[in-house]
């Protein structure tokens, strides 16, 4: 069934064009990634397929009976209501049925009516609203219902519209960025939420593998044209690669069949019969062909590097309270050359807080941080790029130097190295404040990295960016030699940049975990099992115990016991196997075997879902 359909559409702002003559459509369950560089007009994109803006040509068809819902990068919410008054004031389906029921308890006596609205609450699951949308709530750390909006923070603030908008359980769902002021629990729930709910959606997002999950189609904007793929982000990139060869291919043969005919050309006499005409006209058209080449641009990040000296950071028996709240409590940690630390936690836990005491732009309650002398820091903060009316992106790079010194003694200007962070020429001389918010990024990006750092503490760098700067971010990320510290909600990020973690937990306490991001959830996701089996067999004995007094029968058969005892190490070792998959994809792959591993690593999830459901019917039935 089409629930959207796109059709010839087009948008410009002044001499600026976004896109052209641009169609597609969107089918029932359909779960659509929608992929483009920044300054591509992906929001633009967004707001028109919502309603809240309008295309300059074409038109966007929905179904009539179809309910759509937004959640946009800066959600309209009203200042003056709670968290709690925000659910309950939207126009949500299963609160009219609520209401309508309330109203059928007013007048009892009209039987016909209360039975109506009864079944309306049946059908709508609408007895359990009040504890669905507390849970949700809870799921996004909204858990103080009377806040108000207007002294809610902008990540609660999208948060809270993610949460209003899921309530509401609308047949179509556009999302901008929805994991952006997500910390990873958040994430990870909202990956199986979409995954077991009947959305479909469209959506924006730089998170590789919130793609890889939750999407079954990837539309991609490149050039000004659409291309589809009818699969997850593993799926895109290898149809991407081959379709790119493709092109590289056709490309040749043009240029070889263009060196042929422009010998011709040159043979050709000024009198021209009709059929040399035809082949003249099919000569320029070959010429353009031949002329097309491939504008994958790289960012290529040769900076010069400062040297690292033996001393670098030393973390001295740390402490740091704020508002009351501890955040970190005796922390020691020496920071060795090369080191790669990825940091995680909830919001509010102290990570970026930690990072300014680091930076000296907060002290420390007690204790000490010992900062080397050879060390310079460039610091990628959440606040961006400071905005000067009227400059101009050239004027931005051009105050830290006309020049920029590279590796080898090697030195380029300002302009190359703009184009470097693919900022044409034309573009440099754009006012700062008329980028996207991912351009903006990217330039100040740019900042941090020319002025030679070798100690690089970046706090959420991939929000906002492309999927290209990201591939490319990484890439002189993994060459670079000196220290890095990462924030970053991006768990394939962390996974390819990191070697070790710091948890932020609460309360004061900081974990160092030896592993990457998938490493430590594969360690947090056994700890359950454990628990479970412990309070199993405590359960267990504690059955015994009662058999023996009450000659009370066992609650699951001898069969069931070898069952649930086979369950449990199957599914431990089903979880060890998908861990070896998804290690595989941080490795450099070629088309064939991430196609594989993306056939491998579905198997292993679907088994490991039915042998765990297998597992809790087996727990349920010994509980009982």
């Amino acid at each position: 069934m089409n629930y959207l359909s796109v059709e010839n559409i087009a948008k410009s702002y002044g001499e600026r064009e976004l896109f052209n003559n641009l169609s597609f459509g969107i089918n029932e369950n359909q779960k659509v990634g929608f992929v483009a560089k920044n300054g591509t007009g992906k929001t633009s994109l967004l707001n028109i397929l919502a309603g809240t803006d309008t295309p300059d040509e074409g038109q966007v068809i929905y179904r009539n009976d179809k309910r759509v819902a937004f959640l946009s990068q800066e959600p309209d919410l009203d200042p003056e209501l709670t968290i709690e008054q925000t659910i309950f004031s939207s126009d949500n389906p299963t609160l009219k049925v609520v209401e309508q029921y309330e109203k059928a308890l007013q007048n009892p006596d009209d039987a016909d009516n209360l039975q109506k609205a009864m079944d309306a609450m049946e059908a709508n699951d609408a007895w359990d609203f009040e504890t669905i949308y507390k849970q949700v709530l809870f799921k996004l750390n909204l858990e103080d219902l009377q806040a108000e909006v207007k002294n809610l923070s902008g990540g609660q603030k999208k948060r809270l519209a993610l949460a209003r908008m899921l309530l509401k359980k609308p047949d179509f769902i556009i999302l901008d960025e929805p994991t952006n002021h997500l910390d990873l629990d958040m994430i990870e729930w909202l990956e199986e939420y979409f995954k077991k709910e009947d959305f479909t959606i469209f959506m924006v997002t730089h998170d590789r593998y919130f793609l890889e999950r939750v999407c079954n189609e990837i539309i991609e904007l490149e050039d000004g044209k659409l291309y589809t793929y009818k699969g997850n982000y593993s799926y895109y990139l290898d149809k991407k690669e081959e379709r790119h060869q493709l092109e590289q291919t056709n490309t040749d043969k043009a240029q070889q069949l263009y060196k042929k005919e422009l010998e011709w050309m040159r043979r050709q006499p000024k009198a021209r019969t009709t059929k040399s005409k035809s082949r003249i006209e099919d000569f320029h058209d070959i010429k353009h062909r031949a002329s097309q080449r491939r504008l994958d641009h790289k960012v290529q990040l040769e900076l010069n590097m400062e040297r690292l000296g033996s001393k670098i950071v030393e973390i001295h028996n740390v402490s740091k309270e704020l508002g009351g709240k501890n955040l970190i409590s005796n922390l020691d940690y020496v920071f060795k050359k090369g080191e790669r630390l990825g940091i995680i936690g909830k919001n509010g836990t102290g990570k970026s807080t930690f990072l300014n005491m680091i930076t000296g732009n907060i002290e420390p309650d007690t204790g000490k941080i010992v900062i080397g002398e050879t060390v310079k820091f460039g610091y990628y903060t959440q606040k961006g790029i400071k905005i000067k009316p009227g400059q101009k992106v050239i004027e931005v790079i051009k105050e830290f130097g006309d020049y920029i010194p590279l590796k080898k003694g090697r030195q380029i200007s300002a302009e190359q190295l703009l184009e470097r962070f693919l900022f044409d020429r034309k573009k440099q001389y754009d006012f700062v404040e008329k980028l996207s918010g991912g351009e903006k990024k990217r330039l100040y990006l740019c900042m941090v990295l020319i002025q030679n750092p070798n100690f690089l503490i970046l706090d959420e760098p991939t929000n906002d960016l492309d999927v290209l700067t990201l591939n490319v971010l990484e890439n002189f990320l993994l060459d670079f030699p000196g220290c890095i510290i990462v924030v970053s909600h991006d768990r394939y990020f962390m996974d390819k940049i990191t070697d070790h973690l710091f948890i932020f937990k609460g309360d004061g306490e900081v974990q160092d975990f030896p592993g990457n991001y998938t490493d430590y959830r594969e360690y947090e996701a056994s700890k359950p099992r454990v628990e479970k089996t412990a309070s199993k067999d405590t359960q267990t004995k504690k059955e015994k115990k009662e058999f023996k007094t009450s000659n009370a029968g066992p609650s699951l058969s001898y069969a069931e016991k070898q069952e649930y005892s086979k369950l449990e190490k199957e599914i431990a070792k089903l979880e060890k196997k998908k861990e070896d998959v998804q290690q595989k994809f941080l490795k450099e792959l070629n088309a064939n075997e991430i196609a594989e591993n993306s056939v491998k690593l579905k198997e292993i999830e679907n088994d490991i879902e039915t042998k765990t459901e297998r597992w809790f019917e087996l727990l349920e039935k010994l509980e009982s």
